[in-house]
C-alpha cells in the first residue's frame, strides 16, 4: 500500500495561524521544508486541494488558500519522485481544453509525475464570489464527462474537433505530449453511487473514497464493480484509493491505523491519503507517516 500524503490541513488554532503560520512569506519556505520531507520519506504523492476560498472545518473563508496547480509546480520543482495532483480539480474551475495543457505542463516539467484527479465541484461560495459559473449538479456532472473526454482525446493521437453539449473545441492539439504513457492517470474522486461510479468505471484509471469504514469502502467497490460489469470494463484494471479519515493517525494510534490499513487492502484499496494535522506538515510527516512506510509498503 503506498502512503499519500495532502498537503492542505487542519488545524485548532486561528484560521491565519492555522493555515499559514509565519505569515504569506513562510508558506514558500514551508512548503520546501515539506518536500524535502517527503522526498527522503518515500511518499508516494502529493496533493493539494482544489479551492479558491479555504473551506469549513479548515479555516474560514478568507484564511489562505493556495492555487493548486501554481502549487503543485513549486512542489515539482521541489520533488523528484513523488507524483503530483489535485484531490480533485474542482471540473467547473478551468476549460477543459486549458486544463488538459496545465496538466500536461506539470507532466513534463515534472518528468511524467503528473495525475489528473476530477470532481463535480460543490463550493458555492467561492463561485459566486469570484465569478465562476456554477451550474446544478446535474450540469456538473455532465461537464466532468465531457471534461474527461476532451482530456483523453487531446492526449490521444487525435487532434481534430470536439462536439459536446457544453464543450466545442476546434482543435484538440496538444504539444508537447505528455511524459506519462500513454498518459496521465485520470483519477475521479466521490462516491456518488450513480453518477461518480459509473464515469469511474467508462473513464477512470483511479477512483477516491472517504474511508469512512471497511464496510462503507467495500459496499462503494461493490457499486463499482457492478458499474464495470454493465460497460464491460476490468474492475481489476482501477486503481483502488482512499483519503483516510479516521483517528488513528491524529491520536498517535499506528497501531490501529496500520489495521485499518489491512481491512482496506483486503478489500484491493492500495493507495491511502492523509492530512497533516500540525502547523507544520513536515514535522506531521516526520513522525506519523515515516516510520509507516515500510510497515504499508509490507501490506501490498
Amino acid at each position: 500500500m503506498a502512503p499519500l500524503v495532502n498537503a492542505e490541513h487542519q488545524r485548532r488554532k486561528p484560521a491565519w495561524q492555522r493555515c499559514a503560520p509565519g505569515g504569506p512569506d513562510a508558506i514558500g519556505p514551508g512548503l520546501v521544508r515539506t518536500a524535502q520531507v517527503i522526498e527522503d520519506t518515500r511518499i508516494a504523492a502529493v496533493s493539494f486541494m482544489d479551492h479558491y476560498f479555504q473551506i469549513g472545518g479548515v479555516g474560514s473563508a478568507d484564511a489562505p488558500m493556495l492555487e493548486g496547480y501554481t502549487a503543485l509546480g513549486f512542489m515539482a520543482a521541489h520533488t523528484t519522485r513523488a507524483r503530483l495532483g489535485l484531490l480533485v480539480t474542482g471540473v467547473t474551475y478551468r476549460y477543459p481544453g486549458l486544463l488538459a495543457k496545465i496538466v500536461t505542463t506539470l507532466d513534463v516539467l515534472s518528468v511524467g509525475r503528473a495525475e489528473l484527479g476530477l470532481g463535480a465541484a460543490w463550493n458555492e461560495r467561492e463561485h459566486r464570489g469570484l465569478g465562476v459559473p456554477f451550474p446544478p449538479l446535474a450540469e456538473r456532472f455532465e461537464r466532468l464527462e465531457e471534461t474527461v473526454q476532451i482530456c483523453r482525446q487531446m492526449w490521444s493521437d487525435n487532434n481534430g474537433p470536439y462536439t459536446g453539449k457544453h464543450y466545442q473545441l476546434d482543435e484538440t492539439l496538444c504539444s508537447p505530449r505528455p511524459v506519462s504513457t500513454p498518459h496521465p492517470r485520470i483519477l475521479i474522486g466521490g462516491g456518488g453511487e450513480r453518477k461518480t461510479l459509473r464515469l469511474v468505471a467508462q473513464y477512470a484509471n483511479a477512483c477516491n473514497l472517504f474511508a469512512q469504514s471497511p464496510q462503507a469502502i467495500e459496499h462503494k467497490l461493490n457499486v463499482l464493480r457492478r458499474h464495470c460489469q454493465d460497460v464491460g470494463r476490468n474492475y481489476d484494471d482501477i486503481v483502488k484509493t482512499i483519503l483516510y479519515v479516521g483517528d488513528g493517525l491524529r491520536s498517535g494510534d499506528h497501531d490501529r491505523f496500520l489495521r485499518d490499513m489491512e481491512e482496506y487492502a483486503r478489500l484491493g484499496v492500495t493507495e491511502v491519503g492523509v492530512m497533516p494535522a500540525l502547523e507544520r506538515a513536515e514535522d506531521w510527516i516526520l513522525m506519523h507517516c515515516a516510520p509507516l512506510v515500510p510497515e504499508l509498503a509490507a501490506i501490498g
